[in-house]
């Protein structure tokens, strides 16, 4: 592939972060490429891929080693998220698993949870997903249905979620449900529940635009009896205020994740656009497409400093709710904007599954919804004003 930045380097690289991103990108060249186009046609990958991946050290880089991770930060967490998605390989829930799940463990288990949970997830022996969204809630956390209901030393749970990321292979799941509805924000608690629990309903592997080989299902949840220890937290009602402290990583990982999707689809145009003729001239040659990948390389540079920033931020523990959403909308729209000058510069071409910009067209499109749609991101900064 082309480079398409001459003179940027992140500044928050370094040698070891250099060679744990060569180790990754053999990794997933090796074991995950060759596999990819199967895993898009069966909806998933394959459930001993998180083993491999748990073997290689990859999963859970950000634990400390006492739990099995790498012991590293958000950095290595990043490094191996960027080279798989530089693959196109789209349907690997490690950002779910590694980049969400684990951090709220690890933030707030206490200590006989991590020992429990964190090991298996770095070995890929448990794959781990959150349970937020619910059918007739999207975005609106606060007004979640299922409830936790305490009965001794368990809870019992009820209700439904949907679109849940790693929903077929998930051995374990943090649930937000409401332990006191009369509590609104205030009544919700995280509790993890392990798929093996009885009550516990695995739905069906949910067709979707894109993302063809990432497992997204629908869970329900008829009591489900898990042990009070479950409980993420000292006391009861703290899940909301998890949640809001949690959710500036995941909106920076996906800001992050649509920087690289926009690198990517410049580098493919590129290769295409070299190589293609059109009236007697490469299409590159043409002033149009000359001018829209300037515009394309320029939006990506812009938005690639940007989650730069935001993450040095994250690192120092200053990265604030409203500069994450400003990341996560506007990189995010960007990302959708770019791919879509890059589809019209393949022509036909573009059009068609068998060309990676037509799927990553239709990737691109979820990256403005989860996480909290680009909406209520501007919502949420507008609070700022």
């Amino acid at each position: 592939m082309i480079p398409i930045y001459e003179n940027y380097r992140s500044p928050w690289l370094d040698e070891e972060l250099d060679m744990l991103r060569e180790a990754a990108r053999r990794f997933f060249a090796r074991e995950f490429k060759p596999h990819n186009e199967r895993w898009l046609a069966q909806g998933e990958i394959d459930r001993d891929a998180w083993n491999k991946a748990g073997e290689a050290g990859l999963l859970c880089a950000e634990m400390p080693e006492r739990y099995g991770g790498a012991g590293g930060d958000y950095r290595h967490e990043t490094v191996v998220m960027e080279e798989f998605l530089r693959l196109g390989l789209t349907g690997f829930g490690y950002q779910v698993h590694s980049s969400i799940v684990a951090p709220y463990i690890l933030h707030y288990g206490n200590e006989a949870q991590r020992q429990q949970w964190l090991p298996l997830m770095a070995t890929g022996d448990m794959v781990g997903a959150i349970a937020m969204t619910e059918p007739h809630t999207g975005s609106d956390l606060q007004n979640v249905r299922t409830t936790a209901v305490r009965d001794g030393d368990d809870y019992i749970i009820n209700g439904a979620k949907t679109y849940i990321t790693n929903g077929q292979h998930a051995d374990l799941v943090i649930v937000v449900a409401k332990t006191d509805p009369s509590q609104g924000a205030k009544g919700i608690s995280l509790i993890v529940v392990e798929t093996d629990t009885p009550g516990f309903q695995r739905g069906r592997n949910l067709k979707k635009m894109g993302l063809k080989a990432a497992d997204t299902s629908e869970m329900a949840f008829a009591d489900c009896r898990v042990p009070a220890t479950n409980r993420l937290g000292d006391e009861e009602g703290k899940g909301f205020i998890q949640l809001m402290q949690q959710l500036p990583q995941e909106r920076l990982n996906i800001a992050q994740a649509g920087v690289v999707a926009m690198e990517r689809a410049i580098e493919v145009t590129l290769d295409f656009v070299k190589e293609r003729q059109a009236f007697g001239q490469r299409v590159l040659d043409f002033q149009n497409s000359k001018f829209k990948l300037a515009e394309c390389k320029t939006l990506s540079l812009v938005a690639r400093t940007f989650v730069d920033q935001c993450l040095v931020r994250h690192l120092q523990g200053d990265l604030d709710a409203a500069t994450a959403s400003m990341a996560k909308y506007w990189c995010t729209d960007r990302q959708c904007e770019v791919i879509d000058e890059c589809v019209q510069l393949h022509g036909g071409a573009g059009y068609m599954d068998e060309y990676e910009i037509s799927r990553m067209y239709a990737d691109a499109r979820v990256q403005k919804i989860y996480g909290g749609t680009n909406e209520i991101m501007k919502e949420l900064i507008s609070r700022t004003l």
